[in-house]
């Protein structure tokens, strides 16, 4: 008798059906069904409504606050492990917590990590993700992680934009590996800016390392919460002689007043993926989808093939 495969199917939690849908349609499956039940106090029971004995399932869920988002992740998970799930990957296109990956004061949590504990104790067999704020949140991790990037997204967009003279830039000291690694595929000059904070989400001053006059920038990070930061730069940027400014951030979180900064700034262009859903539409903000990458390396990953060609940087 021959060995077949388990059969793959795919889930979502249900603030990330938008995207699971695209990318059950790119894999080419029906996405699962799943019905959440909720009590008038607001706790909730997701359950399954078909059959997962055996099976790969791949349940996707993005982080993104509030907390019921990564509780309804982790009681999904829990649910296909007491179902008998022979696989279970949890797909997490945005890593919330991420930010929270070291003490960096006393007394402080490391969010991250406890959401890896989380993950494996409710029964979680692979995580995938894209663009962690900080590598070294893999380590935190026991069963295998696989961290794609958004590279191979933004890469080939930015590219047919035919921009002369261009310049990747890094808003902060910590993103310069990340500018790094796009100026060495587009094969351009680098800046860096740097900025101090007296308070989160709230900057205090911002210098400008390296030189834009005369370049077409395009600003690189893994997310955008309030806007500040990258507005500033833009700002500054086109202060210093810049011809146009464009950001690419993975991850739109875009809370408080960040449409309206980004709006009122000198970005000419927002690019981000669809990872978290927009709260609303901006004629400066362009979405480029991550359902095909997500949806490839998941049939890879089902097949037991190599994904390294996914990692561009």
């Amino acid at each position: 008798m021959s060995h077949q495969e388990p059969e793959a199917k795919i889930f979502a939690c249900s603030k990330s059906v938008y995207l699971a849908e695209q990318i059950a349609q790119a894999y080419g499956v029906p996405l699962g069904k799943v019905i959440t039940s909720t009590y008038s106090d607001g706790e909730f029971q997701p359950s399954f409504e078909e059959s997962i004995r055996g099976l790969r399932v791949f349940i996707v869920c993005s982080t993104f606050p509030s907390a019921d988002n990564l509780m309804e992740l982790l009681l999904m998970i829990d649910a296909a492990k007491r179902a008998s799930a022979r696989h279970i990957t949890a797909v997490i296109p945005y890593f919330g917590w991420a930010r929270q990956d070291r003490k960096d004061k006393p007394r402080v949590p490391i969010g991250a990590k406890l959401v890896a504990n989380l993950l494996d104790a409710a029964g979680a067999t692979r995580v995938m993700t894209m663009d962690l704020h900080a590598d070294q949140i893999q380590g935190f991790f026991e069963k295998p992680v696989d961290h794609l990037f958004a590279s191979t997204i933004f890469l080939p967009y930015v590219k047919s934009l035919g921009l002369e003279n261009l310049t990747i830039a890094s808003p902060d000291m910590g993103g310069s590996k990340r500018a790094y690694a796009y100026s060495k595929f587009l094969e351009s000059d680098v800046v860096v800016c740097y900025k101090q904070r007296k308070v989160a989400n709230v900057i205090d001053t911002m210098e400008l390392i390296g030189e834009v006059k005369g370049k077409n920038v395009i600003l690189v990070d893994d997310m955008i919460d309030t806007g500040g930061t990258l507005a500033k730069a833009a700002d500054l940027m086109i202060e210093k002689g810049a011809l146009s400014v464009r950001a690419i951030c993975t991850h739109p979180i875009l809370s408080g007043e960040a449409y309206e900064k980004i709006e009122n700034s000198k970005l000419s262009e927002l690019i981000v993926t669809d990872s978290i859903p927009l709260k609303k539409k901006s004629d400066k903000i362009r979405v480029l989808s991550c359902a095909p990458l997500f949806a490839e390396v998941m049939h890879m990953v089902h097949h037991n093939n190599s994904i390294s060609g996914k990692f561009i940087m």
